[in-house]
């Protein structure tokens, strides 16, 4: 009975041991999480001030509408409130033409020119026109007026497109994006086939980045398997050919590349020379000199990726193969390549995805058939300084990008594959 006893006064204090054990190892552990976070905290701070916050500015910009409703916020209010039928009333008129006049003087008029020339490239003039007639007195009634200045005020159509843009956030970045807009009876329409261009440049994009995914695996997994398979010495050496071209900047490679595919550049007078052809092939300009140029950029990665993972494949399993009667042909597709698969995988995800957003490439060495999606967003912010169209065609590469990256990762599973 005493045993009993003293056995069951022992239990609370082991168990109250256990626990403060355990307690203070927890607070240990919040405290080593504690530490590792301030001490990734500038990391962190840095990639979303220069890296993330900027893209999700650009993307923002897609949805955005604010040129109409800060520079005429009076008409935009006044539109908003409109039923959308016939015309506005006299009293939007009058609206219309105070904010005109105001944003004229602010020197503010341009934007919302700039921007509703998006629905209709009549626009500018339309408001240009009737800003510079406007006097400072005001007529018994505006609408009569504003119709007299120009018929174009008139119509439903005008006023229609006034209410689409004083809306925000809005989906006409969106639509525009993949050639498609809201017709006057409101339903969606898209472009015909021959005035669509940026739904045959996603496609082209694609296209591309496939090609040159696939003809980075054919040149560069003999590559990878020739380095895994060399003597230590002699890897290592041809190595330094692979790694040399990150030293290299991409400018200066690309523009390598242009001199060499010239009519009388290097590759066509060697070929004439060699009489293999008796006039220079088109190699500059089309789609060929952006293959050769891409290809040639992102095949170090692709070997890489496969090498990385051929390293680790012991030469044990081939030979047993071979000891038991198997053909090295045989006992190389059926032994040593499904091995390699993480490799080539891992490569044909990595350079698919960074063919995707290639720009300088293309924009040197392709012609007016080969413009890839970042040259046409490039275009749009530098040339005619519409963000929000570059916006929404951002928008969809980093969709595409991400479903790309989860049917990839749900067929092939790259949480398994081996970078490196």
């Amino acid at each position: 009975m005493t045993v009993t006893v003293t056995s069951n006064l022992r239990e609370p204090a082991e168990s109250s041991t256990g626990l403060d054990g355990r307690a203070a190892y927890d607070k240990t552990r919040r405290r080593a999480s504690a530490q590792a976070l301030l001490l990734a905290l500038p990391l962190l701070l840095f990639l979303l001030a220069t890296f993330i916050a900027p893209i999700a500015i650009l993307l923002s910009r897609s949805v955005e509408n604010h040129e109409v409703p800060v520079n005429l916020p009076a008409l935009s209010a006044a539109l908003n409130a409109w039923n959308g039928e016939g015309l506005p009333d006299e009293h939007t008129y009058a609206i219309l033409a105070a904010d005109m006049r105001r944003a004229s003087q602010e020197g503010q008029l341009g934007t919302v020119a700039r921007r509703l020339n998006f629905y209709l490239p009549e626009f500018r003039s339309l408001l240009m026109r009737t800003a510079r007639q406007l006097t400072q007195d005001a007529p018994p009634a505006w609408k009569p007026a504003l119709i007299e200045l120009d018929p174009r005020w008139g119509t439903h159509d005008i006023w229609r497109i006034m209410k689409r843009s004083a809306a925000t956030p809005t989906p006409d970045y969106l639509l525009a994006a993949v050639d498609a807009t809201v017709a006057p009876n409101g339903s969606l329409a898209f472009l015909p086939a021959d005035s669509s261009v940026f739904q045959s440049a996603f496609a082209r994009t694609v296209l591309i980045s496939a090609t040159v995914t696939l003809l980075c695996l054919v040149f560069g997994y003999p590559v990878a398997y020739l380095l895994a398979t060399l003597p230590p010495a002699k890897s290592n050496r041809l190595m330094l050919l692979v790694i040399v071209p990150f030293w290299t900047s991409l400018l200066v490679r690309t523009t390598a590349w242009y001199v060499l595919l010239q009519p009388s550049g290097v590759i066509n007078s060697l070929l004439m020379g060699m009489g293999l052809v008796s006039h220079p092939l088109p190699l500059l300009f089309n789609r060929t000199g952006v293959l050769i140029g891409m290809t040639h950029i992102l095949l170090p990665y692709m070997i890489l990726a496969i090498y990385s993972v051929m390293k680790g494949v012991s030469p044990v399993y081939m030979r047993a193969a071979q000891s038991l009667g198997a053909h090295p042909v045989t006992a190389f597709i059926r032994i040593y390549m499904p091995q390699t698969m993480p490799g080539v995988g891992a490569g044909c995800f990595l350079v698919f995805v960074l063919a995707l957003g290639y720009y300088i490439t293309p924009a040197l060495l392709g012609g007016a058939g080969d413009e890839m999606i970042s040259q046409l967003i490039a275009a749009q912010t530098n040339e005619q300084l519409n963000w929000g169209l570059a916006g929404a065609l951002s928008a969809y590469l980093v969709i595409f990008t991400a479903v790309f990256y989860f049917v990839f990762n749900r067929l092939v599973g790259i949480d398994r594959l081996r970078f490196g």
